[in-house]
């Protein structure tokens, strides 16, 4: 498989990375409340979020549209190193659950943004490693999550200098279609 690193301002989240992200937050119509107590309903939203709300699939849908975008904005701005698209959706989704004030404070942007190679890479993809707890307990559902956004980062890293993927020869970057982003999981759900 080819990868193509590209600057994440021109990224947007996969089909893939949207289904992925949806799998490891779960969709729920009813407010409840999460593993350290915050009030969340739909996929992993919590603004304004209180128990007893009930969302619509409408109001799910954009809720997502926002939180995806909240997310893809703050890595936009904080990353400053071309990533592939699995690189992209990885940070996308890890963003999406620890917050962009994280991710701004994190060792693993701190790594990224000074790799230059497949092996600076890899070290950045061990960082995601160390986000499986929340509330300072170690929660077996963010262990996995974790290992995947590892992986899909980690098989991205071969793109870059030194890698087994190295292009020696980029194409031209190519604006990303549309900001909104298509989630059949979510059409239709009753």
């Amino acid at each position: 498989m080819k990868y193509v690193r590209k600057v994440v301002a021109v990224l947007a989240l996969s089909l893939a990375g949207s289904t992925a992200l949806i799998q490891h937050e779960g969709m729920r119509r009813q407010a409840y409340l999460d593993s350290v107590g915050i009030p969340t309903i739909c996929v992993g939203s919590t603004t304004g979020v209180r128990l007893g709300m009930v969302a619509t699939d409408e109001e799910c849908r954009k809720r997502l549209d926002r939180d995806t975008r909240t997310a893809h904005d703050g890595v936009a701005r904080l990353v400053h190193v071309p990533v592939t698209q699995g690189q992209y959706d990885a940070l996308l989704s890890f963003t999406f659950n620890v917050g962009v004030g994280n991710l701004s404070r994190s060792t693993l942007l701190r790594y990224l943004n000074a790799s230059q190679t497949a092996q600076e890479c890899r070290r950045v993809a061990q960082e995601f490693s160390r986000w499986v707890y929340a509330g300072g307990v170690r929660l077996r559902g963010l262990v996995a999550r974790r290992a995947a956004e590892r992986k899909e980062f980690e098989e991205g890293c071969e793109s870059w200098p030194g890698g087994t993927h190295d292009p020696s020869h980029a194409p031209a970057l190519v604006r990303a279609r549309g900001a909104g982003i298509r989630r059949p999981e979510l059409d239709g759900a009753g």
